[in-house]
C-alpha cells in the first residue's frame, strides 16, 4: 500500500470538489446497489491470470489480472454509465507505474476531463504528480520522492497561482482524497475475487 507522505495537513479542497470525487468514488465502488460478477482463472486455489468484475448484466466495471491472488500488470476501473474512471498498474501488488484517474458525470458514458496522474514506485508516489479541475484547468504539480512531499505547485479553478503554503496544504489534502478514492477501488476488487476455493472444493 502506499505511505501517507511525511507532512500532511488538514485542508478543505472545496465543497463542490468534494462532493464531485466522492460521487465518483461512489459510482466506481459499486455503491450504486448493482450485483457484481467476478470471472477470472485460478491456479492452486487462488486467483491467477486475467480478470473481470461484471455487472449483471454485463456491464464491465473492472479488467486486470492476478498472479498467484497478487494483481499485477493494469488495472483498468469503469462507471456502471461506462466511462473510465481510473488505471492503476502493479507490480507484485504494489502499485508501480503511473496511475491515472478522471472526473466523471454519474450518468455519462465517456469522461469529463482528467484528474491525476501520478507515478509510483514499489507503492510510493515518486516523481511529478500532476492533477486537473474538474473544468479541465491544471489543479496542481506536486513532487515526491518516495513517498515524501518536496515541491507543489497549485493553481485554482480561474488559472491563479497559490502561495506556497496553499499549494503545500492543497497537495497533502489532495494526497488523502485521492488514497480514500484509489483505495476504494481496491476494496472493490478485494471484495469480489474469482471464486477459487470453491473451484477446488468442488474437484
Amino acid at each position: 500500500m502506499v505511505g501517507a507522505p511525511q507532512r500532511l495537513r488538514r485542508s478543505a479542497f472545496g465543497a463542490a470538489g468534494r462532493a464531485a470525487w466522492l460521487a465518483a468514488a461512489l459510482f466506481a465502488s459499486g455503491a450504486c446497489a448493482q450485483s457484481l460478477v467476478a470471472t477470472g482463472a485460478c491456479r492452486d486455489g487462488l486467483p491467477n491470470g486475467m480478470y473481470e468484475l461484471r455487472t449483471k448484466d454485463g456491464a464491465l466495471r473492472v479488467a486486470g489480472a492476478f498472479a498467484m491472488d497478487r494483481a499485477t500488470g493494469t488495472f483498468v476501473f469503469w462507471t456502471a454509465a461506462g466511462a473510465r474512471i481510473a488505471v492503476i498498474p502493479y507490480d507484485e501488488a504494489a502499485r508501480s507505474g503511473t496511475v491515472a484517474a478522471w472526473h466523471v458525470d454519474a450518468h455519462a458514458a465517456t469522461e469529463v476531463s482528467h484528474r491525476l496522474e501520478a507515478p509510483y514506485v514499489a507503492g510510493l508516489r515518486h516523481g511529478t504528480s500532476r492533477s486537473w479541475h474538474y473544468n479541465g484547468g491544471q489543479r496542481g504539480e506536486y513532487v515526491y520522492e518516495h513517498g515524501r512531499l518536496v515541491d507543489a505547485r497549485g493553481w485554482t479553478k480561474a488559472g491563479v497561482a497559490l502561495p506556497t503554503a496553499a499549494a503545500n496544504a492543497q497537495a497533502d489534502a489532495d494526497f488523502a482524497r485521492d488514497e480514500q478514492f484509489l483505495r476504494s477501488l481496491e476494496r472493490l476488487v478485494a471484495d469480489h475475487k474469482p471464486r477459487c476455493a470453491d473451484r477446488t472444493a468442488a474437484r
